[in-house]
């Protein structure tokens, strides 16, 4: 049974994307998420995974970093956000980060139900295609971070010593300064401030 995961944190607009699901594809099997954390532990989880339904702006969430997230843990799983993000490039900086579509949470229902059909039908787009300009490399390396990494990152971004993230990702601090390594390694950067500022220069920090 194909199984489709419902990532928002309003419960009405979950069920309206319930019904979208349920309009397209009756014998789907629907997994509901509130927050971030739940999503990701949910794509982690699900067997026959073949699509997610996403909500930039939920309880975790940071900027894009929900797609981000969601991508690294399940990249072979179209991406579709169906947000009320605005701003021109919202859509395009969704796709950036590995999604296969964007539709804003006002689309009439026929609308939403189309966009489903078609992301079933698609394969994930992948981070940014490669482009002249630097953001679009560093886009790129944040798009292709392991799910733990992209956790330590948007800890660092929470201004989180490395003694706090151990604690809250249940590892060693030795763990911890592995992974920032890598991460530091990926984004081409010399220590973790310019680690934070380039996710801000992505919009994986939008709080502030």
């Amino acid at each position: 049974m194909e199984t489709i995961l419902i990532a928002d944190d309003h419960p009405l607009f979950r069920q309206a994307l319930a019904l979208a699901v349920a309009n397209v594809v009756p014998q789907a099997h629907v997994i509901e998420a509130g927050t971030l954390a739940a999503a990701a532990r949910a794509a982690g989880e699900a067997t026959d995974l073949r699509l997610i339904l996403l909500d930039l702006n939920m309880p975790g969430a940071v900027g894009y970093s929900g797609i981000a997230l969601l991508h690294a843990e399940r990249p072979e799983v179209p991406i579709l956000v169906v947000s009320s993000a605005d701003g021109a490039g919202a859509a395009d900086e969704a796709r950036a980060f590995g999604a296969v579509g964007f539709l804003p949470k006002d689309s009439d229902l026929g609308v939403i139900e189309r966009a489903i059909a078609e992301a079933l039908g698609t394969t994930p787009r992948g981070p940014a295609p490669t482009g002249d300009q630097p953001v679009d490399a560093v886009r790129r390396e944040v798009a292709n971070l392991t799910p733990t990494q992209l956790k330590v990152l948007l800890a660092v971004l929470d201004g989180k010593l490395n003694k706090q993230i151990a604690f809250d990702l249940s590892m060693s601090e030795a763990t911890v300064k592995a992974h920032m390594t890598a991460i530091m390694r990926k984004l081409d950067v010399q220590n973790r401030t310019q680690a934070a500022l380039a996710a801000r220069a992505l919009g994986l920090d939008l709080r502030h």
